[in-house]
């Protein structure tokens, strides 16, 4: 492991770059060496994104190993963080003295929503089962952004909407990025049959300027979608492999009211959220996608999981499944 190269390609401001001396066991601390020298950003200023939507990692542990973050040929956005000030200037005694800072005031926010919580019991935060009917993360997605207002007919308007600000541009949304050409993709969404996943939550996200958080049952991970965006507000879906359903805040004193967003800092409710995920993982409410069955709705055979489903599309060009 430790002599096996690890190749990653480095995309900044000014273009792209291999990074060279680095292995699968070398650690985060000696990525950022090997970027601090490449880009010339200070160590401590380095912001990495993946993936699409780029998102950022998590590169505060300097002794973990990069296997296990990245794969040989991946390539990683490297950005410098203007909010990080000087690292000596933080850590002054003289900057002590003066407002709070931004990790403070959120501490303090999160006691407060808390306490603000807790007090009086007044709700809890519950998972609305919405239908299995390809259309499952549009009518969750409309659901939590309209404050619980559930409409089978949304699904339809923000397929539309997709296929719209993706048709505008086709630059950003090419074929490298959609896995079929622009038009091919926006006859694909509009099609009711067609799940929706990672593309068309970062497309609803930036649309509504919510952050929107999947909570993942099987893995317990949280993808927060628009995460980078600095929006103020954010709404939760939960996941279980292959359906989506809305979390909500309910309230327990028979007024009926419901509350679907929550500030970005409310830790509290990504909380709860993550205990919901556990809950249904030891109940094993989730779906194996490498096992489930499915069925091309083109032609009718049966598939199982995620990965003869590909192969299918691949080699016949069929793209739209089912549930069976």
């Amino acid at each position: 492991m430790s002599e096996q190269q690890l190749r990653l390609r480095m995309q900044t401001k000014s273009g792209h770059k291999l990074l060279e001396g680095l292995f699968l066991a070398s650690t985060i601390g000696r990525l950022k060496e090997v970027i601090a020298d490449s880009a010339n950003i200070p160590k401590h200023r380095i912001k990495i994104r993946q993936g699409f939507p780029p998102k950022i990692i998590d590169i505060s542990n300097e002794i973990a190993e990069l296997s296990s973050f990245f794969r040989s040929g991946d390539t990683i956005i490297v950005e410098e963080d203007e909010s990080i000030h000087n690292v000596d200037a933080i850590s002054s005694p003289s900057s002590s003295v003066g407002p709070e800072s931004a990790a403070e005031a959120d501490d303090r926010l999160d006691t407060m929503l808390h306490h603000q919580l807790e007090k009086g019991a007044t709700g809890i935060l519950t998972r609305k089962v919405v239908p299995a009917d390809n259309s499952c993360l549009f009518t969750s997605v409309n659901l939590v952004m309209n404050e619980g207002m559930f409409d089978l007919e949304a699904a339809s308007h923000l397929r539309e909407v997709i296929a719209g600000i993706v048709s505008s541009d086709p630059v950003t949304y090419s074929e490298a990025i959609l896995g079929k050409p622009n038009g091919a993709y926006c006859k694909w969404i509009r099609d009711k049959n067609s799940w929706g996943g990672g593309i068309e939550l970062a497309i609803l996200s930036q649309f509504f300027s919510t952050e929107i958080a999947i909570v993942d049952t099987q893995s317990g991970r949280v993808d927060r979608f628009g995460e980078d965006k600095s929006y103020k507000e954010r709404v939760f879906l939960i996941y279980d492999g292959i359906h989506y359903d809305p979390l909500v805040y309910e309230s327990i004193d028979h007024s009926g009211q419901l509350r679907t967003k929550f500030s970005i800092h409310n830790a509290v409710i990504m909380a709860l959220a993550l205990e919901l995920a556990s809950e249904a993982k030891s109940i094993r409410q989730f779906t194996d996608v490498a096992g489930f069955s499915l069925r091309c709705l083109a032609c009718q055979q049966p598939l199982r999981g995620e990965r003869e489903a590909t192969e299918h599309a691949r080699t016949t060009g069929h793209i739209n499944f089912g549930e069976y």
